[in-house]
């Protein structure tokens, strides 16, 4: 089964984990209730790991496919 997001909520999907990953590990340094300080700690990494893997698997696929012959203008 696939999960269609609309073009705007799936470009905005990375920032949203690192975003994430960010808020729980900020949430982990003020926790101090159980074990909910390394919980949080856990999910931040794992966050902010797969909103990097994801923005630089993009990066990468969409440089493959850029066609050699094009330029920016800052590389002109």
């Amino acid at each position: 089964m696939r999960i269609w997001l609309s073009k705007p909520l799936y470009e905005l999907l990375p920032y949203f984990y690192l975003a994430a990953g960010s808020g729980a590990m900020l949430a982990s340094l003020y926790l101090n209730y159980w074990h909910w300080p390394i919980i949080c700690l856990v999910i931040g990494v794992a966050c902010l790991l797969a909103g990097l893997v994801v923005f630089l698997r993009r990066r990468s696929f969409r440089m493959a496919r850029k066609p050699f012959g094009t330029q920016h203008k800052s590389d002109q």
